[in-house]
């Protein structure tokens, strides 16, 4: 693990995105609340937060961090069939918070589609990526193209 003892504590966050695309009907029935194994965008988010929160025992070498906040949204996209996941998450700390904006997302993403596999198995989670960061040595970073 590297040594972060060195920097300064400083207030940090980062923001991720993902989509689960799937077929126009599995999303209707997600937003018609109409999928059997429950409300999936509730029990999505749920787990986005508390993956955020157990980084480090799932990233080997992952620093554990004192977040301060973790915030995950999932919108329904019915233009392309998709749900857009998104995270971000806060702390005050030695390190970033990049790593556990991106596992709120994939695991959100798992999520979605377990709660949904019975009904599409076609369904994709894809495009993960680290949208924006802030704090520390390295200041700001904003992935071109990104809002």
């Amino acid at each position: 693990m590297v040594d972060v003892s060195p920097k300064a504590v400083t207030a940090r966050e980062a923001r991720a995105r993902g989509d689960v695309t799937m077929r126009p009907a599995t999303l209707a029935a997600i937003t018609a609340g109409a999928v059997p194994k429950g409300d999936v965008l509730a029990v999505a988010r749920l787990a986005g937060i508390m993956a955020a929160k157990r980084t480090a025992d799932l990233i080997p070498l992952c620093h554990p961090l004192p977040l301060t906040a973790v915030e995950v949204t999932l919108e329904p996209d019915a233009a392309h069939a998709r749900v857009r996941v998104e995270s971000r998450v806060r702390v005050t700390a030695r390190t970033g918070v990049e790593m556990e904006a991106l596992t709120a997302v994939a695991v959100a993403g798992l999520t979605l589609y377990d709660m949904c596999k019975a009904i599409d198995r076609d369904m994709t989670i894809g495009a993960i990526r680290l949208v924006e960061k802030r704090g520390g040595r390295s200041g700001v970073y904003r992935r071109a193209g990104e809002g």
